[in-house]
Parts: C-alpha cells; structure tokens; sequence
C-alpha cells in the first residue's frame, strides 16, 4: 500500500483532473514545475526539462501517475513534498506552444507566475552546468517566450540546464533538435540527479518562507 501522502497526492489529482476549481485548497504551498520541450522527441536536448521532470517524478514515487489532461494538453502527476504540494507537467504542444499549457495549467490549479517553476535547455551554458533564477526575460528560447507571453508575467523561477553551444551558428538549430551523443548520455544520470536536487532544494526554501528572488 502506498505511503499516506501518495495516497492523499493520488485522490487529490484524481479531484484535479475532473475539476476546474480545486476546494478546498489542500494545506500547505502549491508549486507547478513545466518541463519544456517537444512531445514525442523526449531525447533531444531541446527536450531535456521534460528528462528533468522524469527523474523528478521517479525521485518523489509518482513516476507511474503521469495522466493526460485535456483541458491543458499535457500529462499531470501529483506529488507531496513536506507540506507542499507539486503539479508536474510535461506539455503535449510543440516548444513555442509550450505556454499555453503552463498557463492553463496555472489558472486551473490557482497559482500565479511566481509559483510554476520552469525547466529548460540553456545553449549558452555547458553540458553539465545548472543555474536556477527568479524571473527575467527568455533569452532567445521560445519556450520560456510563449511562457511569458501566456502567463503575461516574466516573474517564473527557471532552472536553465545547459546544453552547450555549437561553434557555428548554422549548426544551432540541428544541435538543440538533436539527440545526447553517447559521450554527452553518460552525463545525463548525475546532471538530472543534480537537476532535481536544485529543484527540490529551492522548492522546499520557498515552501517555508516568504517568496525570495534567488
């Protein structure tokens, strides 16, 4: 039998998917972590916040709840963390549309832009690299773009996962929608792992206290 709060986590995403108000609110903060990328390109570097949000998802035991949503056009899965509480989502449209499903997603769940987390491939950083802020602009990537422009905020805490850069900037665009090298996948473990404990780190200062900008 699952740990109570899975149990909890699991019948309140039951009430989420079948329900466009949630009450009454569950105690304790509410966050929605968006992984970023391209549905049905899930190994790609382009696709790596969505990478991200697997092994956040098997780190808190929901791994097996993912469930599609029609209404935001991506699959949800629940988790506790404390006495927080965490909306995963991993968008069904394509990147530059990735903001639509964040945004309905944060309507239906009541949060404002300051509680989604977004998870994201960084060109201008190394494979291997993490940095994670509280808000400004998209930097070129499209996903955060359509983001900013659904949420009509530029306030979402971002974890940027950096991809590397291509020499050339011909090359820019095969390398983002390109799959890992075999060199580059046997980072990908302590860099998703590393990924999640940033995340879950953060999440759970913020959950405790006042929201900060770092």
């Amino acid at each position: 039998m699952p740990p109570p709060g899975l149990l909890h986590a699991g019948l309140w995403l039951s009430r989420a998917m079948s329900r466009c108000v949630l009450e009454p609110r569950p105690p304790g903060k509410r966050w929605l972590v968006a992984g970023l990328g391209n549905p049905g390109l899930p190994g790609t570097r382009h696709s790596v916040g969505m990478a991200v949000l697997g092994q956040l998802a098997r780190r808190l035991g929901v791994a097996e709840s993912w469930a599609r949503d029609r209404r935001c056009v991506a699959d949800l899965a629940l988790a506790s963390l404390g006495d927080a509480q965490l909306v995963l989502l991993r968008p069904r449209r394509l990147m530059n549309a990735n903001g639509r499903s964040v945004a309905r997603a944060a309507e239906l769940f009541g949060l404002t832009a300051e509680e989604v987390y977004l998870v994201h491939d960084e060109l201008d950083k190394p494979l291997g690299k993490l940095a994670l802020k509280l808000g400004g602009s998209a930097r070129g990537h499209n996903g955060v773009r359509s983001c900013i422009t659904c949420l009509n905020s530029s306030a979402m805490p971002r974890l940027r996962v950096g991809i590397g850069r291509p020499t050339h900037p011909d090359a820019v665009q095969a390398h983002v929608l390109g799959c890992f090298s075999s060199a580059e996948q046997e980072l990908l473990p302590p860099l998703l792992e590393r990924a999640t404990d940033l995340l879950l780190d953060h999440i759970r200062q913020r959950s405790q206290g006042p929201l900060s900008g770092t």
